[in-house]
């Protein structure tokens, strides 16, 4: 279900030491990925140090954009759950220095539900 779950745009948890492997040229000394989710091609990747977010962009994916937020840069964050009409949950991060909030979309609650859960427990 987790390809499934990812194509129809529901976070699906990855396996935490893939990930480690796949961004190893990104993690500093000691950082280690903790907890990671993929909704379509993108993922929330939390490590004991920040939040990355990887933003593969383009039909091929090739270019990707990391965004590093350091735990202590998240102001606040909410979370919208799916209504009658609006299908899609949707979880904003304000962080410090910026204006707009970071959102990321989401088609059910659960998985959102997963993704605020964590974010609570490393940035509170």
């Amino acid at each position: 279900m987790g390809l499934l779950d990812g194509l129809l745009g529901n976070a699906s948890e990855n396996d935490a030491q893939e990930i480690q492997q796949e961004l190893t040229h990104l993690l500093a000394n000691g950082e280690r990925v903790e907890k990671a989710y993929s909704v379509i091609r993108d993922l929330l990747v939390f490590t004991n140090k920040r939040l990355i977010l990887v933003d593969k962009q383009g039909v091929t994916g090739k270019k990707v954009e990391y965004l590093s937020v350091p735990y202590r840069s998240v102001e606040r964050f909410s979370m919208e759950t799916t209504g009658h009409f609006d299908l899609e949950s949707e979880l904003k991060i304000w962080v410090r220095g910026q204006t707009d909030p970071i959102s990321k979309n989401f088609r059910d609650d659960k998985s959102i539900r997963d993704v605020n859960r964590t974010l609570a427990d490393y940035a509170l």
